[in-house]
């Protein structure tokens, strides 16, 4: 039997098939999102919380606070930083409403 000929061992035909099971759950856009955020705050056990706040909340405000988080040099803890600046923004998006809606009944 010439070398050619052998059989090839199974694990190694399956070898050159990359698996990608690490996303097999994502779906959707702003899973991809979340995860991602979650991976570069390093807060992988919090990721359904990015899930959800990339689901309900302006991307803009996300991008806005992963900014902010990014240039904080010094952060201990990045997904804290991070929900505290998407608090302050959340705060000031309220704020902008309430002056719109009080010039608009004027």
């Amino acid at each position: 039997m010439s070398l050619q000929n052998k059989p090839k061992k199974l694990s190694d035909l399956l070898s050159k098939y990359k698996q990608e099971d690490e996303n097999k759950r994502i779906s959707r856009e702003f899973q991809q999102y979340a995860y991602d955020l979650a991976v570069e705050l390093n807060d992988l056990s919090h990721k359904s919380l990015y899930m959800r706040l990339a689901k309900t909340m302006p991307r803009e405000q996300l991008e806005a606070a992963r900014r902010f988080v990014k240039d904080a040099q010094n952060a201990k803890s990045k997904g804290r930083l991070f929900m505290w600046k998407v608090g302050e923004l959340k705060k000031k998006s309220k704020e902008k409403e309430k002056l719109a809606l009080s010039s608009e009944n004027d």
